[in-house]
């Protein structure tokens, strides 16, 4: 029954079958620092300081309840258990979720992880003061409904992170030809740059969905330092915070 009702959430604004199969090809090297996810093995730590900074200043040093959606096999979802948070992961991708799980196993952090995608949670009534959703509007097929939806999982007051890829020329050139076609950092086929989402239309969205920007940043690699910053370009991949009224 789990699973038939799965099938009828993909293909909506949830997720699409096709992008469900392509990241449950990639969970056996999902974890692999050098493997098919090596670049956001990379923009890992930075992204994942930069929501704990906004985390910290807006709830105290406390963990908090977190809900990682599109979360794959783990990367952002253990990152912030090992803080401290108390996380839930839940991806529509059964061999993903299944990889999350194993990597996971024995580390005794307060993190689980569930099949499913932010419709079935809005179902239930669910509400989480903190919700991440990184690298994952660019590969559903419907941003407005997906936005509409997980901007009901955050609690009033609560924090909303999204990290996503800009559609412009520049990371056209860096995130297919560059990362894909190049440098064979990612399968090729992994993005579609029709799907890639401005700044301005994302915070549009954001709106529609009853949240509020707070802030944004770009996040870059840095070849003399051999790692990922935060900063003011956002001609490529960026982050953005947004608070529920």
């Amino acid at each position: 029954m789990a699973s038939d009702m799965m099938g009828e959430r993909i293909g909506t604004g949830a997720a699409s079958a096709e992008e469900v199969a392509r990241f449950d090809a990639l969970a056996a090297r999902w974890w692999d620092p050098d493997g098919p996810m090596r670049p956001l093995h990379g923009m890992n730590p930075a992204r994942i300081a930069w929501i704990e900074t906004r985390i910290r200043r807006r709830f105290g040093d406390s963990g908090v309840a977190v809900l990682d959606i599109g979360c794959g096999a783990g990367l952002a979802a253990e990152a912030l258990a090992a803080r401290g948070h108390r996380v839930l992961g839940i991806d529509a991708a059964s061999e993903t979720i299944a990889a999350a799980r194993a990597h996971a196993a024995g580390q005794a952090l307060p993190l689980a992880y569930r099949q499913a995608v932010a419709e079935d949670l809005v179902a239930e009534g669910a509400g989480f003061p903190v919700v991440t959703a990184l690298e994952v509007i660019e590969h559903v097929p419907n941003p407005a409904a997906f936005l509409a939806a997980v901007g009901r999982l955050v609690t009033p007051g609560g924090l909303l992170f999204l990290s996503t890829l800009n559609r412009t020329t520049e990371a056209w050139i860096a995130a297919k030809l560059g990362a894909e076609y190049l440098l064979r950092w990612l399968p090729v086929g992994t993005h579609d740059w029709r799907r890639f989402v401005t700044p301005a239309e994302l915070g549009a969205g954001l709106r529609r969905a009853g949240l509020r920007v707070a802030d944004v940043a770009g996040l870059t690699y840095d070849p003399l330092a051999g790692r990922w910053r935060t900063g003011r370009n956002l001609s490529v991949n960026y982050i953005i915070a947004a608070q529920a009224a």
